[in-house]
């Protein structure tokens, strides 16, 4: 059973903001509102970013624009495709030298990401990938680079996300409040396509887990997390997540919700209770729902 299930029983309960996709009509994307990132200076971290990909053609573009259009001096982006038949390899040629690419059978998302990484990561200082119908903001890179230089503490970071349709409108806004360790434990709640993380923590608890098809980027940060590496929510908007009748997000649910019974089983040691994760989850919730709505208000900024 789903935690949303969990929280439909109560019924003085909304839908957490951060699960509500479609929360106004489609608008433009402002990405002229994006605040200016920091100046790096030499010498600039490395960052290695993989793209994993299978008959994405239709978002691909919009994904693999995104990473360019940052122009990031030290940038290795990479996208690993399973042997697509939709035109994109057609579309990966045409971006000549501008970015590394291989198109093979694979078993999976995260055998493409452990390749892709293999692949391009060999001397970056700073690691992520990015889901194929998923998008970075402006400025994103210099942003992070910029945290990871400055705050040598931190080891993981994620910020605010976007969602945005099938045509890249805009759709609605997930605002977290600062990271919680014990909620993670319980839900899955980072937005995926706003982390970035170190080598030194890929170097040590990678690669992702090829059994898992739904859970992998939540697997990730358990291990991680119980590794004893620091992980930060960042106050700044980094990504945009996309929502379209393909992604497997909803093609595989049923799936999904088995890989989120194995996950907390083997991190908590047993699968919790329905009031067991209710305790540990509400005030996170509460405190998301809250971080929501001051910024829907215009009073908490980003």
């Amino acid at each position: 059973m789903s935690f949303e299930t969990y929280l439909r029983r109560w019924r003085f309960w909304p839908r957490p903001p951060m699960s509500t996709f479609e929360q106004y009509a489609p608008r433009p994307l402002r990405n002229d509102r994006v605040p200016a990132s920091p100046a790096l200076s030499d010498p600039v971290p490395r960052i290695a970013i993989v793209t994993p990909s299978f008959n994405q053609c239709n978002y691909l573009g919009a994904t693999v624009a995104s990473v360019l259009a940052q122009n990031y001096p030290a940038l290795s982006y990479h996208v690993q495709d399973a042997a697509s038949q939709d035109g994109t390899v057609e579309l990966l040629e045409s971006y000549g030298p501008n970015l590394s690419w291989r198109s093979e059978p694979d078993t999976g998302q995260a055998n493409a990401i452990n390749t892709g990484f293999r692949l391009a990561a060999a001397d970056c200082d700073i690691m992520a990938y990015l889901n194929s119908d998923d998008t970075l903001l402006p400025g994103t890179l210099s942003y992070i680079a910029h945290v990871f230089r400055s705050r040598p503490d931190i080891d993981i970071v994620y910020g605010q996300r976007i969602f945005i349709d099938g045509d890249g409108m805009e759709i609605g806004r997930a605002v977290f409040p600062t990271h919680d360790a014990r909620a993670l434990n319980y839900i899955g709640y980072v937005p995926q396509e706003t982390m970035f993380w170190r080598r030194r923590v890929w170097d040590r608890i990678g690669p992702i887990d090829e059994s898992f098809r739904f859970v992998l980027d939540w697997d990730f940060m358990l291990r991680a997390q119980e590794a004893g590496f620091q992980m930060v929510r960042l106050p700044r908007f980094l990504g945009c997540f996309r929502i379209h009748a393909e992604q497997k997000t909803s093609a595989m649910m049923d799936v999904g919700l088995e890989e989120m019974r194995l996950l907390r089983a083997r991190h908590l040691g047993h699968i919790p209770t329905r009031s067991e994760t209710y305790r540990a989850v509400v005030p996170f919730l509460a405190r998301q729902f809250a971080y929501h709505w001051l910024h829907r208000l215009r009073i908490l900024k980003y």
